[in-house]
């Protein structure tokens, strides 16, 4: 399964949609990278790819990565350290546990469209969205191998 059927054209488009929606209530920016599999720790890798994908090159640090595994069945949501510095230790549990279970029964669109719509919403609380703000990263899906 390559990540063309992990997700049809019409899914990612939804989850772009999603990414764009959610962003609107906050600075925040929020990205979402697939790949097949995962070898590592799943934070491990999201901390890998959050740096490859230069995600720290925001004004106030505020970006999130959704990061998937579906071959490896992992997944994990990191904030950079603007968001860390502010937010409380549990603060991406909740959406981690409907993203889990989204998964478990197979719904994996609804998973990460809830995660990418509660991500925003809760950041709106430390990130309000300002009326200058400007996209400082790609709200397209990352694929890696």
């Amino acid at each position: 399964m390559g990540t063309d059927t992990f997700l049809s054209k019409a899914d990612q488009s939804l989850i772009v949609k999603s990414i764009e929606s959610a962003e609107l209530n906050t600075s925040g920016e929020i990205r979402v990278h697939i790949e097949s599999s995962c070898k590592a720790d799943p934070v491990e890798r999201a901390v890998y790819i959050f740096n490859k994908l230069k995600m720290f090159k925001t004004k106030d640090r505020n970006g999130v990565l959704i990061y998937i595994a579906y071959k490896s069945r992992k997944f994990s949501i990191i904030g950079d350290s603007g968001i860390n510095s502010k937010v409380p230790a549990n603060f991406w549990d909740e959406i981690k546990e409907k993203l889990l279970n989204s998964f478990i029964s197979g719904d994996i669109v609804t998973g990460l469209t809830t995660a990418i719509e509660m991500s925003g919403e809760k950041l709106k609380e430390f990130f309000p969205y300002a009326k200058d703000d400007i996209n400082e990263q790609s709200n397209e899906i990352s694929f890696g191998k």
